[in-house]
């Protein structure tokens, strides 16, 4: 049964100043450079708490958050709450929104078959998550899920929260709109807390976080004296319905420094795939990719040349997948790149992020990164589905890193929640 509660968010005053100014995008999509711009935008910007510059980040995250929390820059709440989050964004000149519930969602381990993982993590963030936890004893940012509600229970509720007056709103430097509306009202609360109870959870993103707080819940159990409603138990959560429309996931294409496009990988290429020639340009490689979403199919390009790549509907090829990949996990096209193009044709080996593999979102980008000799070959790829994600989750099945890419991250910066010792939810 799901736990889902309202909570006491620690929020910015406006002695902060522009919500502009202090909202971020999550840790992990923070580089250098947008790190140093976030340090100029305000001494208050949340990217001091989430990801400080400093040496000694924990303690000087745990600093900041006393000292804002002591000289009115933020402050806590006195009424429990649950919150309802839309973001509005434009993809090629579509318009799409997004709309879930901000909550505390009880931790569930995996085996418990309430929340599940989609993809793999690694140890080293999940280190620096629970380092950053133990330290400041607060949910900095959210973990961001997904359920399934075919009756559109949660939808109507959300809609008929957001026909109030929201509690604040911003535009990111990406364009996207955010908006926040607040829900104090228990009856309210009572009726969503319902309405999610016999639901099942799908982690989109920030399964190190999740992972780290399970592991500090665990800690804090044999440290303490707790209970059910001890905040540790919990973890702040943004939760959308697998069937918003705004539940969008964009291609994460991968772009390979060191491998070769020679005649010979192209004639290896021709026992899998037809392989055809495209324009090398964005738009008719979009092209291609989009008629060919019902087939496992990809596009390559060295900077010289496109080619599209149509799997062959051929038994010899399905059976070559079905060795080397698991029953559920076999038809999806990241795998199949991974492992006939990047293992068996390519001979890659392992591929680490940055030093052999590049992930880029946009085709644009994609273009411009391989005409800069930033890499040598991309694969470009179609996107996959929140509901195919959800169905793969539910199996145990997990996929290939960098798989999906939910789109747009919820920022960072509008609310944090306290799991300290003594916070009951």
């Amino acid at each position: 049964m799901v736990d889902v509660r309202a909570f006491k968010a620690i929020k910015y005053t406006s002695k902060a100043g522009s919500p502009e100014m202090l909202v971020t995008q999550p840790y992990d999509k923070i580089d250098s450079e947008m790190q140093k711009e976030y340090y100029e935008k305000s001494p208050y910007n949340y990217c001091r708490l989430i990801l400080p510059i400093e040496t000694d980040k924990y303690q000087i995250a745990q600093q900041r958050i006393t000292q804002w929390l002591n000289n009115d820059i933020m402050e806590k709440t006195t009424q429990p709450a649950i919150f309802v989050s839309r973001q509005v964004y434009d993809i090629n000149g579509k318009k799409f929104a997004r709309t879930g519930l901000i909550a505390a969602l009880r931790l569930y381990s995996y085996n418990e078959n309430i929340v599940f993982p989609h993809e793999f993590t690694h140890s080293a963030p999940k280190a620096d998550r629970l380092n950053m936890l133990r330290t400041v004893q607060k949910n900095l940012e959210q973990v961001f899920l997904m359920y399934s509600d075919p009756e559109n229970v949660t939808t109507k509720f959300f809609k008929e929260i957001t026909e109030t007056r929201p509690l604040f709103q911003v535009t990111d430097p990406y364009g996207v709109e955010h908006t926040t509306w607040e829900v104090t009202d228990p009856r309210k609360i009572q009726y969503i807390q319902q309405a999610l109870s016999e639901r099942t959870m799908v982690i989109n993103d920030g399964h190190h976080r999740y992972e780290s707080a399970l592991a500090y819940r665990d800690e804090m159990r044999t440290k303490c004296d707790w209970t059910d409603a001890s905040a540790f138990n919990f973890h702040m959560c943004y939760m959308v319905p697998i069937q918003d429309e705004g539940l969008v996931i964009l291609p994460t294409h991968r772009l390979l420094k060191e491998a070769n496009i020679t005649h010979e990988v192209i004639e290896e290429f021709k026992r899998y795939f037809t392989v055809t020639e495209v324009a090398p340009n964005a738009d008719a490689i979009d092209c291609y990719l989009a008629n060919h979403t019902k087939e496992h199919a990809f596009c390559m390009y060295d900077g010289k040349n496109a080619y599209g790549l149509a799997m062959k509907q051929e038994e010899t090829v399905y059976q070559f997948v079905n060795t080397h990949t698991s029953k559920e996990t076999k038809i999806f096209d990241v795998v199949i790149l991974r492992d006939i193009v990047f293992k068996t044709i390519l001979k890659t080996g392992e591929l680490k992020i940055d030093e052999n593999i590049i992930y880029v979102r946009w085709t644009k980008t994609v273009i411009e990164k391989i005409n800069n000799g930033e890499a040598r070959v991309a694969f470009l790829v179609n996107p996959i589905s929140a509901k195919a994600v959800s169905e793969l989750a539910i199996q145990h099945e997990r996929l290939p890193e960098k798989s999906t890419d939910f789109y747009p991250k919820p920022l960072s910066g509008f609310m944090m929640m306290d799991i300290s010792v003594h916070e009951k939810l």
